[in-house]
């Protein structure tokens, strides 16, 4: 397939960007970026740590500058944070930029793929308030998700299968513009 946009992953936390972004820049031939690290590496510290030190609306502030510095790099399979797609700045810079894909997970998918995972600090409570958090991020942010160009619900499946249904949405998508 000829792509000459980037394909960018957007969804919450344990929606699967990281698992099927890799598998899926294999398929298309393209380089894996990941949101997280790229923010990482900008600021020399692990997410959990600028959290900590600078406090969650810096954490965004840098999120904002590198995800805008990534949708004018090279094509590539793009997994962003998942509250990097928020800002209207990153959403109209991904339009222009990007083939944009939510990868859509219900609640129960979401907990089950997040509970007990120490390295996102955004659900840093305990086990039993990790479904009500993840219920204000789907309230706050599902409706910036939908502007994505393609939506497909990742479900608790194989993650080929995900990546499968991701790549054939992309091909529909291509025939159609």
């Amino acid at each position: 397939m000829n792509l000459d946009k980037i394909i960018l992953l957007v969804g919450l936390m344990g929606s699967g960007k990281t698992s099927v972004g890799k598998r899926l820049s294999q398929k298309l031939n393209l380089s894996f970026v990941d949101g997280d690290k790229e923010v990482e590496a900008a600021a020399g510290l692990p997410i959990s740590e600028i959290f900590k030190c600078f406090g969650e609306e810096e954490f965004r502030n840098g999120e904002k500058r590198v995800m805008k510095r990534l949708l004018n790099g090279e094509s590539c399979v793009l997994a962003s944070g998942g509250g990097s797609f928020v800002p209207d700045e990153v959403r109209d810079l991904a339009k222009k930029n990007a083939i944009t894909i939510w990868l859509k997970a219900d609640i129960d998918v979401l907990q089950k793929r997040t509970t007990g995972r120490s390295h996102r600090p955004l659900l840093n409570v305990a086990e039993d308030e990790i479904r009500e958090k993840l219920e204000k991020y789907i309230n706050l942010e599902y409706p910036f998700y939908s502007d994505a160009d393609i939506i497909v619900e990742t479900h608790d499946e194989d993650v080929e299968n995900t990546v499968k249904r991701v790549y054939d949405a992309i091909v529909e998508y291509k025939e159609k513009i």
